[in-house]
């Protein structure tokens, strides 16, 4: 996905963060649930995805086609999607399973302790892609076109029995509707995505000579308190760095231009 598509991307991923803290994984059922409504009729996604028509005229079908059908949150979700601006009628549906795989995974992140259980869905999905891809049998069982979905649902859950209900939802998303891909390939997406996320949890810390103990434990206590999580802290010596300190924490970059927002730390890292 490249251009407008991209762009549009971004910004629905912007726009969807703040609907996450009180989300729950019904809105991420749904949204898949939108998507396979949208892979199943080419009419509509090129309807969504036409060029020509205005973002409002657009956003009117697809709010006629979803009222009743799946939950507010998620129609608010997808009619600020159609409204936005597509290179392709595939990218609409791509995106849409983004945001459907980006919302389990913050449900997983907000069930208690966030980073480790982003931990914990990471080496769930990766366990379904290590047991699947040892196993020829299994492939083919999983790829085949004759057997049902629920079949191939109660199989991939069979082999990964103990996971919890995250990692069950992305897991039956890839056998259910791989969408061109194996399953193995979709959850190794999903995986990806799980590790974005975690970026949001650590954060890289340039400074321009080594610290001290205590002075670490002031910086993490600094940042901590400015992100308002307890993230992992990842320092790098750069002897060239201007203005002393950056971190970057997942797409936020702080550095010496940010003044206000650092000076804080500086008076912790002070010897």
């Amino acid at each position: 996905m490249a251009g407008v598509s991209s762009k549009s991307l971004a910004a629905a991923l912007e726009s969807l963060e703040p609907k996450l803290g009180t989300a729950s994984i019904a809105l991420a059922q749904d949204l898949f649930a939108i998507l396979e409504l949208l892979d199943s009729n080419a009419g509509l996604r090129r309807a969504l995805t036409d060029p020509t028509r205005e973002g409002a005229e657009k956003a009117a079908l697809a709010n006629n086609l979803l009222t009743g059908k799946v939950s507010a949150p998620a129609q608010t979700v997808f009619l600020e999607l159609v409204a936005s601006r597509w290179s392709s009628a595939r990218d609409l549906g791509d995106a849409l399973e983004v945001l459907a795989a980006t919302s389990a995974i913050a449900i997983a992140e907000g069930q208690g302790d966030g980073s480790a259980n982003l931990d914990k869905l990471e080496e769930e999905l990766f366990t379904f892609i290590r047991v699947v891809g040892s196993s020829h049998e299994l492939q083919r069982a999983l790829d085949d076109t004759q057997a049902s979905v629920a079949a191939k649902s109660a199989l991939a859950l069979k082999v990964v029995p103990a996971v919890g209900d995250v990692a069950a939802l992305l897991i039956r998303q890839a056998v259910a509707a791989p969408r061109g891909l194996k399953p193995t390939a979709l959850v190794q997406r999903f995986v990806e995505l799980v590790a974005k996320r975690q970026q949001r949890w650590i954060a890289y810390v340039s400074v321009t000579r080594d610290l001290s103990v205590e002075q670490i434990k002031r910086l993490q206590a600094g940042l901590n308190n400015l992100y308002g999580r307890d993230l992992k802290i990842n320092v790098n010596i750069d002897p060239t760095l201007v203005g002393g300190i950056k971190v970057v924490v997942g797409d936020e970059v702080v550095d010496a231009t940010a003044a206000t927002r650092l000076s804080d730390l500086r008076r912790r890292l002070a010897v």
